[in-house]
């Protein structure tokens, strides 16, 4: 088991805050950022840098943490945490 698949039965069970919680670990990760420089609505390439190989890095690693699946047309809303958090709520049916 790596890192992302520690927990995610009890991720995927969670609250809203442990999931964006959750989230924003695999995010910051990616990203190479405290947790704390991210906000839910701070913008990943405009205040953080992220480029879109990043974006497709982190699309991958929140399927595979949540067992979903996300069409790569949701990349334009996945912008800030918050965006990604509803993505991955209306794929996971949360």
């Amino acid at each position: 088991m790596n890192r992302y698949t520690e927990r995610a039965e009890s991720v995927v069970s969670g609250t809203y805050e442990e999931r964006l919680a959750k989230i924003s670990e695999i995010i910051c990760d990616i990203l190479e950022l405290e947790e704390d420089e991210v906000t839910e609505t701070s913008l990943f390439k405009e205040d953080h840098g992220a480029d879109s190989l990043r974006a497709i890095e982190i699309l991958a690693a929140l399927e595979k943490q949540f067992g979903i699946v996300i069409d790569q047309s949701e990349l334009s809303r996945m912008v800030h945490l918050k965006g990604v958090y509803e993505v991955v709520a209306e794929s996971a049916g949360w």
